[in-house]
């Protein structure tokens, strides 16, 4: 009999069995792979040498228009091996690295690299977590995260629970959705609040949010209990651990009274902040958390995870019954009184990623206190670059950090008249931005007269192994640029010196 043709080789542009992670053989097929990725990284990040490639969107554009086919989906294929190595390093080459000291504008870390590692293999294996013959110790590994998640959020709780989500906007859509199914009509949260809030309340057809009052960026509880007077029950208030443009975290303690008292539900959007409980030092901040009915988590922040990385929290677990629904290809009556784990109520989708495996994985490394030290050190690198904003003649701060995040603003713009000094702040975002020499964050405060919106610039610190010094060049950098398009706005306008 005639031998058999041959399989071809990964290397090869035809796909066979070879090119399967899972199975038998699998782990040794990624040995071979792996290293093609991890060279395509390398020379991508040699090659773009800063924080994020030069020359803004136009320049990037340009260069995927140079090695890639007209239509992006080419004809023939050049093999495992060789695209690997070439799309890694054009991926690594244009993109904006938050490992980089000089990448700091948004709640994006550098993931850790267990974390990284763990999603490789629940890349490989690929469960699916919308059932359970999909994903049978994958399930197992989840509801036992999710129920540490939800034990730390509600330690002192009967019968918390916790749902993974894909981030900080799903979980807070969850805490309207289980809200509205418990009769509440009317949002309420504050100035502060993330953008999600609103969104959620539109897809959800509720009314837009009551929007209460701030200062220092946190919500007003006075204020809130006017707003919550001729609400009560009907209300879902929705407070802040850790906003989006400052790090504030809102007086959750009286925020919880407030709506004990009115009977009105409370959600915390702790996407930002609620790790700290991890650490024994900084819990405190967060304290009145576990007075919540829900909680958003997101690890893709202090977690140090790879996004997608939320997680919701419930303080009563018949809250999540409200996601109950049947397929009977995925639930069945009959199998879930067999004793089959019904997944699909787990969430608002259905195939989903075993994303908490990862997370687990993490914990697994590196414990809570663990977690805990890494958050505390990105707390105190924002206390310590504070100081060094403080101490610059060219820069003033906004204020002391409460968690991670440093807002300062260039003199110069406040040496500008009416919205000039606004737009010299833009104006020196995108300048560091388009050079590649950094990404740095943006925020509008009422700190003008009356109150009126200024913009500021942020850093958001979520490198915990590096120190203030490793910032101390690019504020140097914001004061340059900030007082070179000083100069050229004097040279162009006399009147506004």
């Amino acid at each position: 009999m005639a031998d058999a043709p041959s399989a071809p080789t990964a290397s090869s542009g035809v796909a066979s069995a070879e090119w399967l992670a899972g199975g038998s053989g699998g782990a040794d097929r990624l040995a071979q792979l792996l290293p093609a990725a991890l060279r395509g990284m390398a020379a991508g990040t040699a090659e773009r040498g800063g924080p994020v490639p030069a020359g803004g969107p136009a320049a990037v554009a340009a260069t995927l228009a140079r090695t890639q086919s007209a239509d992006g989906l080419p004809r023939h294929g050049v093999g495992a091996e060789q695209a690997l190595e070439e799309l890694s390093a054009l991926l690594a080459a244009g993109s904006a690295d938050p490992a980089d000291p000089a990448c700091a504008a948004h709640l994006h870390c550098p993931p850790l690299a267990v974390s990284v590692a763990a999603d490789v293999v629940a890349a490989a294996l690929n469960p699916s977590m919308d059932s359970w013959d999909q994903a049978p110790v994958a399930s197992e590994i989840e509801r036992e995260f999710t129920t540490g998640i939800a034990r730390l959020c509600y330690p002192d709780a009967a019968r918390p629970d916790a749902v993974i989500t894909s981030g900080g906007t799903e979980s807070n859509l969850l805490g309207l959705l289980l809200a509205r199914e418990s009769a509440v009509t009317r949002p309420v949260c504050g100035a502060n609040s993330h953008h999600s809030v609103a969104r959620a309340a539109w897809l959800l057809g509720l009314p837009a949010p009551v929007v209460v009052p701030c200062v220092d960026d946190r919500m007003v509880p006075s204020a809130l209990a006017e707003a919550l007077a001729p609400l009560g029950a009907q209300a879902v208030v929705v407070a802040t651990a850790g906003t989006t443009n400052t790090g504030r975290i809102d007086p959750l303690p009286e925020i919880a009274e407030i709506c004990r008292r009115t009977g009105a539900r409370l959600h915390v959007d702790a996407a930002y902040g609620g790790l700290a409980l991890c650490s024994e030092t900084l819990r405190s901040r967060v304290a009145g958390l576990e007075l919540a009915d829900s909680v958003a988590l997101d690890l893709h922040k202090f977690g140090w995870q790879p996004v997608a990385a939320g997680v919701f929290a419930a303080r009563g677990e018949t809250d999540l019954q409200a996601l109950t629904v049947r397929a009977e290809y995925l639930n069945a009556d009959d199998d879930t009184e067999a004793g089959l784990p019904d997944l699909l109520g787990r969430s608002l989708r259905t195939s989903r990623r075993p994303d908490a495996f990862r997370m687990a994985v993490t914990l697994r490394a590196l414990g809570v206190s663990g977690i805990g030290a890494l958050v505390e050190r990105c707390c105190a690198n924002a206390s310590g670059v504070h100081v060094l904003v403080e101490d610059h003649p060219a820069l003033r701060s906004w204020g002391a950090p409460e968690l991670s995040t440093v807002v300062f603003r260039p003199v110069a713009a406040d040496e500008l008249p009416g919205t000039a000094g606004d737009d010299l702040v833009a104006q020196v975002r995108r300048t560091l931005l388009e050079g590649g020499t950094a990404v740095i964050g943006r925020g509008a405060l009422p700190t003008g007269p009356d109150g009126e919106a200024q913009l500021w610039l942020k850093l958001t610190l979520l490198h915990p192994h590096t120190t203030p010094a490793d910032y101390r060049a690019l504020l140097d950098a914001v004061a340059a640029v900030a007082a070179d398009l000083r100069t050229s706005v004097t040279r162009e306008s006399p009147v506004a010196s």
